[in-house]
């Protein structure tokens, strides 16, 4: 999806680049060049208003495409291949390879050269359609102003700008008192890089991101057990039914689960990790050992250091903007988008918000129906839904 929503964007509205001086107008300043903020910037600029984008990575395209959507879809897609090959799927289908083994280097090395294509490609792109990039991390200092912190150590750079759209994405959510090493105790970023594959993982969390990383380890060779409190697998939006059928397939593939059950902490051993739960009931206490234990609780909304106290924007209780139908914020010409308001943390659902958004500066009627955002579990077989589930519908009535 994430590859299709580049390539629309190829060969429209070339624009000559656009340098800033230390101080120079806009008509819209981007923070965060996700997936939401990209195509918000291009967009903009394609309708004609001056525009840039402040990302504070070194490449763009955010979480997504440098530690998130893309780099798990090529160890999704590329561990398929082997567990095709190595359980005799294919040689059932005629296919006879013979001996099979993984070579994680160059597995990870294929996954590090599709995240460089397409953060590339998104430079491309905004040299093609004139967005102009600041490298840095973006304070908004007023209603009219952002001052970037630039990350070459030159100091700081202010922009002028009409508008300002808040695109600053989602982090990791951490766990109480269980501290990521990036090595035995890994984040969804770390289980991205594992140097090689553990003979037992346990996962803290069936969602949607866990459920993926657990069965790319899963298929690579590693024993993978599930912690999750809540009595299902795939997230809370999930259909039950659904659910319980995804979660009958994940067992046959081998993947294991405790349900209904909650991590009360997890200590470094020497041989790896030891994880105490229990059940979310009460109970008694169980241990689980493991090489690498990964934590996939969540995301939350990053908005650290944006100083929008400067501008009168206060978060709500989830630490996400509020925001009206058009995404602007109590102050005016401050708007925002994706992971840091309210609703799914998907990047198409990104993509859209920054599209109308931009639209709607130029005089659009904002509108999006979020009961036709699909959700996507890319496990196999993938999973999806669209529209509201069968116990939401019951709730309402």
């Amino acid at each position: 999806m994430l590859r299709t929503s580049l390539h629309r964007w190829q060969g429209l509205g070339l624009q000559s680049a656009r340098r800033l001086s230390s101080t120079q107008d806009a008509d819209v300043v981007v923070i965060g060049s996700g997936p939401g903020g990209y195509v918000a910037a291009i967009k903009a600029a394609q309708l004609g208003m001056r525009t840039v984008c402040v990302e504070k990575g070194p490449t763009l395209g955010g979480t997504c495409l440098n530690v998130g959507c893309i780099p798990s879809k090529a160890l999704l897609n590329n561990s398929h291949y082997y567990h095709m090959a190595h359980s005799g799927e294919l040689a059932g289908r005629g296919l006879d390879l013979g001996s099979v083994s993984v070579n994680l280097p160059k597995m990870m090395e294929a996954k590090s050269t599709a995240v460089s294509q397409l953060t590339s490609g998104i430079a491309h792109l905004f040299k093609q359609n004139g967005v102009t990039r600041v490298t840095g991390h973006g304070i908004i200092t007023s209603p009219n102003e952002v001052t970037v912190n630039l990350s070459d150590g030159s100091g700081q750079q202010r922009i002028a700008t009409k508008n300002i759209l808040i695109a600053t994405g989602s982090e990791v959510s951490p766990f109480p008192g269980i501290e990521v090493n990036e090595k035995t105790i890994v984040s969804s970023t770390g289980a991205l890089s594992l140097a090689e594959v553990p003979k037992k993982m346990v996962v803290i969390g069936a969602g949607v991101i866990g459920l993926e990383l657990g069965s790319v380890w899963q298929r690579l060779g590693a024993e993978v057990t599930a912690v999750e409190f809540l009595g299902h697998a795939g997230g809370q939006d999930i259909d039950m039914e659904v659910s319980k059928n995804f979660q009958r397939v994940l067992k046959k593939q081998g993947m294991k689960f405790h349900m209904n059950t909650k991590v009360t902490g997890a200590t470094k051993t020497p041989g790896g990790v030891a994880v105490q739960i229990e059940s979310a009931m009460g109970g008694k206490a169980e241990t689980l050992d493991c090489d690498v234990l990964l934590v996939c609780v969540g995301r939350r909304p990053y908005t650290h250091g944006l100083s929008l106290g400067n501008v009168g924007v206060e978060l709500d209780k989830r630490g996400r903007i509020p925001t009206n139908g058009a995404f602007q914020t109590s102050c005016p010409s401050v708007f925002a988008i994706g992971d840091v308001i309210a609703g799914p943390m998907l990047a198409h659902k990104a993509e859209d918000e920054g599209i109308i958004c931009m639209e709607g500066l130029k005089g659009g009627k904002p509108h999006i129906d979020y009961n036709c955002v699909p959700s996507v579990i890319y496990t196999h077989p993938e999973v999806a839904w669209v529209g509201k589930t069968e116990d939401q519908l019951k709730e309402e009535k």
